[in-house]
This record gives C-alpha cells, structure tokens and sequence, in this order.
C-alpha cells in the first residue's frame, strides 16, 4: 500500500476509548494548551463543561439559579419590593396624611380622591392602608433581625461549645416556649404607654428567639461534626474561625429560611396586638388599628375593614410565599 503523504493541517488525537479522531491543527493546539477542554472543562471561547477543571457551583449559586426560575419567588419578590418603595415614601402614590379626617364623610363609599371610601371616623381608607404598609414592614424587618441575630449567637454558641451552657441555654428555651405569644403579648404589653414599634419589636424579640436559637443550634451541631471542621482543627485553627470561617456558612441556610417565614408570623402578630388595644395605639398608623375600628362597621361600611385587611393578608401571604420558595431552593434534598 502506497505511503499517504503527510498533511500539516491535520493531527490524530486518542478519544480515550481505544480509538482516534481526526482533529484540525488549529484544534489539535487548542487541545494541547487547555488539556480540560478535552474532558469537559471551560476553554477559552468555549461553554461551561462538567469537567474536573470546570469550577464547581456553591449552594447559593445553586439556589439562585432556582429561585430566580421560580414563579412564586419573582411574584412574592416583586410585591414585597413594592411594600417597601411605599413604607419608604408612601407619598408616591398616596397623597394628603393619614390623620386627617372629617365626620361629614364618615362611612361614605368610593369617590374621587378615596377610592376605597372613608372610615367610622371620616379617615380616608386608601391613604391609612398605604401608610400602614410603613409600620408593618417596619415591625417585620426590625423583629426578624433582632430574633435572627440573638437566636443565631447563642443557639451557634451553645451547639458548638456544649456541655453546661448547652443545657442551660436548652432549659431556658423551654421555659419560653410555654408562654402562649398572645397572652405574653397582653400581659406584657399592657404596662407600656409609648406609641412607638419598639416596645412591639421587643417582645417579639424576647418571645421569637428560641425558635431561632434551636434552630441554629442544630445546624452547628451537624455542622462541626463534617470531615473540613476537623482538618481545620488539626490543622491548629483556633475556635472562632472554625465558627466564623467554616461552620457559620454552612450553618446559617436554615436560619434564613425560618426567618423568612416568621417575618411574615410577625407583621400578622403585631396586627393582632393593636387589633387587642395592646400593640400600637392611636394615633399611630397600622393595619391592626384600623381593622379593629372598622369592625363595629361592618355593617354599614364593610370597604373600611376589606381594605386594611386584603392588605396585611397579601403581605404575609407574600412574605409565606418567599419563605417557601427559599427552603425549597436550599434544601438540597429538594434537589
């Protein structure tokens, strides 16, 4: 058989498999400088592969390529941005103060300038409902940091250390589950006289942060137990940053689901709360204050008490709803 004659532009290249293909000069380099194009990795110019050179994704890169393919993420997302552009400037949509009354319009319906109608009490129904939005998310925010924060230390404190403080911190948290939230709140709450979200935010966060704590406390536990944490300590890190640098980001995905959700537990308790007369009081602008002077009216002006309530039941609806969706999206077993 006669010799084939050599052709510069083409290369032989082994498949892995036994065999060969041919390949183009041009290719035959590329695959020389960037080996991991071969087996799926990323060549300049080329697509992402699964290749032991392709750069491995995280858990949140993961959770927010989910969420951000998740329906009920995009639409729980964009209401609650919109109730935080009009608790930060309600004025954009909204004009004329909530304080601002008149006995002659009292219990009228929808007109120009009101279109959800007027109260018991002459007040415009459509502005108190978007400058109650302000208090709501206010009180929701504030009490989910202050419980995220306080439940996170000491229940990741108490689950790495263990031993003494572990079972006082474990003790304690029992003693605060069994105080019913409501009755706590009535109680509490009674003997305070400011007008202020304050005082409300911190009897959420004093009654809100063992549920935090034991979560975090677990998360710690399964944590520290991984092959990492013991090389770290091997390796002579010291005890913080073995907390901070290893266990606290693995540790704190079910922290920020729970707390998600309860932001949303938190805006209904503190309607409820005002709703009792123990929460905020008049003249302070809230949806429980409202719902609860529009119930004696129910009769004759029902618009005063669907307005206030459709308004707090879709922000906790929407606050549920992202909950939902981020546990679903850092769950790995979801997955």
């Amino acid at each position: 058989m006669p010799e084939q004659p050599f052709e510069p532009d083409r290369a032989i290249a082994g498949t892995g498999a036994g065999g060969a293909m041919d390949l183009a000069a041009s290719e035959a380099q590329t695959l020389e400088q960037y080996p991991s194009a071969a087996s799926g990795g990323r060549a300049p110019g080329g697509p992402l592969g699964t290749g032991p050179a392709a750069k491995p994704r995280s858990l949140w890169s993961d959770a927010w390529r989910d969420l951000r393919r998740n329906p009920v993420f995009l639409v729980s997302a964009l209401v609650i941005l919109f109730l935080v552009v009009i608790s930060l400037w309600p004025s954009l949509i909204a004009s004329g103060s909530p304080l601002k009354c008149d006995l002659a319009k009292a219990q009228e319906g929808s007109q120009p300038g009101a279109p959800f109608g007027y109260d018991g009490q002459g007040c415009n129904v459509y502005t108190r409902t978007v400058y109650g939005a302000r208090t709501s998310v206010t009180v929701g925010v504030c009490a989910t940091l202050g419980v995220a924060l306080l439940g996170s230390v000491l229940g990741g404190l108490a689950g790495f250390f263990g031993g003494f403080w572990d079972s006082v911190l474990s003790r304690i948290t029992d003693v605060f589950f069994a105080i019913p939230v409501v009755l706590g709140g009535l109680v509490l709450l009674s003997v305070v006289t400011s007008n202020t979200v304050w005082p409300v935010i911190g009897f959420m966060v004093l009654l809100g942060w063992p549920q935090i704590s034991r979560i975090a406390r677990g998360s710690v536990i399964t944590a520290k137990q991984n092959d990492y944490v013991q090389a770290a300590r091997a390796l002579g890190a010291s005890n913080s940053r073995i907390l901070l640098r290893h266990i606290a980001p693995n540790a704190v995905a079910p922290v920020i689901v729970v707390a998600t959700i309860a932001l949303g537990t938190y805006i209904a308790l503190e309607a409820t709360l005002s709703y009792l007369g123990v929460g905020l009081k008049p003249p302070s602008v809230s949806w429980g204050i409202d719902i609860s002077a529009a119930s004696p009216y129910i009769r004759n002006a029902p618009h005063a008490l669907l307005w206030p309530s459709g308004a707090l039941a879709l922000t906790v609806l929407a606050f549920i709803m992202l909950g939902d969706a981020v546990r679903d999206a850092l769950d790995p077993k979801l997955r």
